[in-house]
């Protein structure tokens, strides 16, 4: 039913199933590890209103396994990409695996799926930082320097009535610098890659 995919790695199709409505995949040397994806496998879909809790878990440094609630997957949202490597040191979360007695491993982590009603899912909060931004860096960074850009040009901005007269210096209106920081913002979110053109 379900499939974990770690980059580099071979495909993980066949999930231990530690209870009726629980699986867990086995993540070795798990601290080489930044983003997993967890799947369905398109084989089996979950029954009406079910879902999948996504759990990574690792031992902490006494050997007692932490738990963090990552996500979901749905049969309207089969897949997703979690961010794990800045997770291992964080606190764990309330989870449904804690009567199991799930073998630890120092250098073994794992992902737990819980099946769970789609209500059940919706209140659910994961771990911050586990959900992997959409937009690229460059995007993102683009996006950054406009913002610096502009919060730093705007806060030399005066009125004309302050200004003084100074024949050296050139002045730029306010409304021009919005303008471009608009349409450069407009058009980095149709086409990343516009500039190159």
């Amino acid at each position: 039913m379900f499939g974990c995919l770690v980059a580099g790695r071979l495909v993980q199709a066949a999930p231990q199933q530690v209870a009726e409505d629980k699986f867990v995949f086995d993540l070795p040397d798990y601290e080489n590890i930044n983003h997993v994806v967890v799947f369905m496998l398109g084989t089996i879909p979950f029954p009406e209103g079910m879902g999948g809790s996504v759990y990574f878990c690792y031992p902490d440094q006494s050997g007692m396994a932490v738990w963090q609630l990552l996500g979901f997957v749905t049969n309207e949202k089969p897949s997703a990409i979690f961010k794990i490597s800045g997770l291992k040191s964080g606190k764990g979360s309330q989870h449904p695996f804690g009567a199991m007695n799930l073998p630890q491993t120092p250098t073994v982590a794992q992902i737990g799926i819980s099946v769970e009603l789609l209500e059940n899912l919706a209140q659910q909060t994961p771990v911050a930082n586990a959900a992997v931004s959409s937009v690229d860096s460059f995007t993102e960074f683009t996006q950054k320097m406009l913002d610096n850009f502009y919060n730093f040009a705007s806060s030399f901005a005066v009125t004309q009535a302050q200004m003084t007269p100074n024949p050296s210096e050139a002045f730029i209106p306010a409304n021009v610098v919005l303008k471009w920081y608009e349409n450069f913002q407009r058009r980095l979110t149709q086409n990343p890659l516009f500039w190159k053109t």
